[in-house]
C-alpha cells in the first residue's frame, strides 16, 4: 500500500475531493452570514449596518446560494461514494498468498470417479450394511 492513500486514486477524484471540501467551507460561511432568529453572525459585526451594506434582498439571495451549494455538496458526495476507489496496490497483491487447489477429501478405498447412473441391474458381490454406532456414546 502506498504511504499516502490520496496518491492511490486518480487525479480527477482528488480534484473532486478538493472541490467538495471547498464547497463545504463555503456552505458553512454562507450559513453563518445569513440572518437567523438571533441576528446571525452579521449582528456581531455591526448589527444593522451589515444589512444595509449587503442590501435588502440579501436573505433571498443567500437562501438560493445555500440551496445551490447543498445540491453541489450532495452531488459531489454521491460521485465520491460511487467512484472514489483506490487503485490496486502491487504490495497488496504480492502479500496475499496464492493457495493451491485443495485435494478432495475422499475416504480410503473409494474411487474419485463420478458415479454412473443406476441401470436397474443388480450389482455384483455381497451387499454390506454399515456398522451401527457403539452404544454408550463413548463419553469422557
Amino acid at each position: 500500500m502506498t504511504s499516502v492513500p490520496l496518491m492511490a486514486v486518480s487525479f480527477l477524484m482528488n480534484a473532486v475531493m478538493v472541490i467538495w471540501v471547498l464547497v463545504a467551507v463555503l456552505l458553512i460561511l454562507v450559513v453563518l452570514v445569513q440572518k437567523g432568529r438571533g441576528g446571525g453572525i452579521g449582528a456581531a459585526f455591526g448589527g444593522a449596518g451589515a444589512g444595509s451594506v449587503l442590501g435588502t434582498k440579501t436573505g433571498d439571495f443567500l437562501t438560493w446560494v445555500t440551496i445551490g451549494l447543498v445540491a453541489v455538496f450532495l452531488g459531489l458526495g454521491l460521485v465520491m461514494v460511487k467512484f472514489y476507489r483506490p487503485a490496486p496496490s502491487a504490495t497488496l497483491q504480492q502479500s496475499s498468498p496464492t493457495m493451491a487447489p485443495a485435494a478432495p477429501d475422499t475416504p480410503a478405498g473409494t474411487s474419485t470417479e463420478p458415479a454412473s447412473a443406476p441401470t436397474g441391474e443388480p450389482t455384483e458381490g455381497p451387499v454390506t450394511s454399515p456398522e451401527p454406532a457403539p452404544a454408550g456414546g463413548g463419553g469422557s
